[in-house]
């Protein structure tokens, strides 16, 4: 049974950071693209940074330069560190996995907010 679990969210003020981890189990981690996604109140959802099994990276535009994706492939975990955080960074979270982002966890709430 694969399992993702996202943590690390919360309230933050604008132009603080917030570091989220999700932890991977049921999975051959290593071998897995993982991918943070992120969905706002009333709008699509949004890739916001991926990192392949060769620990290359991408960010969407919107993050580019304040958000960092890394990997721990001995403990199966995948971070998000954010920087620099705006209001409109404000989403639910969501960790998944695979090229075709076959395995999601359950999101969890980053505010960003004064």
């Amino acid at each position: 049974q694969v399992q993702l679990v996202e943590s690390g969210g919360g309230l933050v003020q604008p132009g603080g950071s917030l570091r989220l981890s999700c932890a991977a189990s049921g999975i051959v981690f290593s071998s897995y693209t993982m991918h943070w996604h992120r969905q706002a109140p009333g709008k699509e959802r949004e890739l916001v940074a991926s990192i392949r099994s060769g620990y290359s990276t991408t960010y969407a535009d919107s993050v580019k330069g304040r958000f960092i994706i890394s990997r721990d492939n001995a403990k199966n975990t995948v971070d998000l560190q954010m920087n620099s955080l705006k209001p409109e960074d404000t989403a639910v979270y969501y960790c998944t996995a695979g090229s075709r982002m076959s395995y999601w966890g359950q999101g969890i709430q980053v505010t960003v907010s004064s």
